[in-house]
């Protein structure tokens, strides 16, 4: 196949189509960095970390799809993903996902600190570790919670230099809301990974599911309403939780009666929630 034919399988398996999750990356990596400059990042250092969640999203989905290979074929919603299908060989998958890696470390290495370039090391490591996860636990998105929170540790430690224990705060707080967004995701594909033997959340918790999630949503409410006594914000920070409240109200009546549509639907209602916790942070800041 022509490289030019293979352009759009490279697209599709980066999920460049599908900004979603580099949404979902993204936005708790830019509390963090509002928070740790108190709404004034350098440049250099935002730039580095927009452009490393693009590329480490694109990366771990190539790896992902390595991993999943074998299980993708199985599930009507990934049947189609380019290594599944061989429209991609394995080796140019895997290729493509250190090569964007490589590119990432490579523009911290060379502009941030030692203890930011540890803590990049430890996210790839996340990275390729999560895809092992719903193998071994049913609590995958634990795993997925903290790859996709540890750009607050990064962002404390590239402008401060060091890790506050406000910061550490923050990222376990942002590590519960991956849990409450993917498992609404796991809830699509439930009936096939019960049949392929996959574990997830959605099986974990099973007809408990919605109060679980309802119940995961308050926590993190509530602690997102400490960080902000902890970082001092101003009220337009909590006029944001109320409507992040609102938003939860939401997403619990699309999946009340676990259909698979809505409760995909109210996966991606999530970006909404990291918009509106970003533009709190980012008001109260001004």
């Amino acid at each position: 196949m022509l490289i030019r034919e293979k352009l759009p399988q490279y697209f599709y398996l980066l999920r460049l189509h599908k900004p979603i999750g580099i949404l979902l990356l993204l936005w708790p990596t830019l509390w963090g960095l509002w928070l740790a400059t108190h709404g004034h990042p350098q440049p250099k250092v935002a730039f580095i970390f927009i452009a490393g969640v693009i590329l480490m999203r694109s990366a771990g989905c190539a790896f992902n799809d390595f991993a999943d290979r074998q299980f993708d074929l199985h599930v009507q919603r990934t049947q189609q993903r380019p290594l599944a299908t061989k429209k991609i060989k394995n080796w140019e998958g895997l290729l493509l996902a250190a090569v964007l890696s490589f590119i990432a470390f490579m523009l911290v290495v060379f502009n941030c600190n030692l203890l930011t370039i540890h803590l990049a090391a430890i996210g790839a490591m996340l990275t390729v570790i999560y895809p092992f996860l719903k193998r071994i636990t049913h609590l995958p998105q634990l795993g997925l919670g903290m790859a996709f929170a540890w750009g607050i540790p990064m962002v404390f430690a590239a402008e401060t230099g060091m890790i506050t224990g406000s910061a550490w705060f923050l990222f376990f707080a942002a590590v519960i809301w991956p849990v409450i967004y993917d498992t609404m995701y796991a809830m699509v594909d439930r009936q096939d990974d019960l049949r392929i033997g996959v574990k997830s959340s959605a099986i974990l918790f099973g007809q408990e599911d919605k109060k679980i999630i309802g119940l995961l949503q308050i926590i993190f409410l509530v602690m997102l309403l400490i960080v902000g006594k902890i970082f001092h914000l101003k009220l337009s920070y909590y006029g944001s939780m109320l409507i992040v409240g609102i938003l939860f109200l939401y997403q619990q009546h699309l999946i009340k009666n676990r259909d698979t549509e809505q409760c995909f639907h109210a996966f991606l209602n999530n970006h909404w929630v990291g918009f509106f916790i970003f533009l709190g942070i980012y008001l109260s800041e001004l």
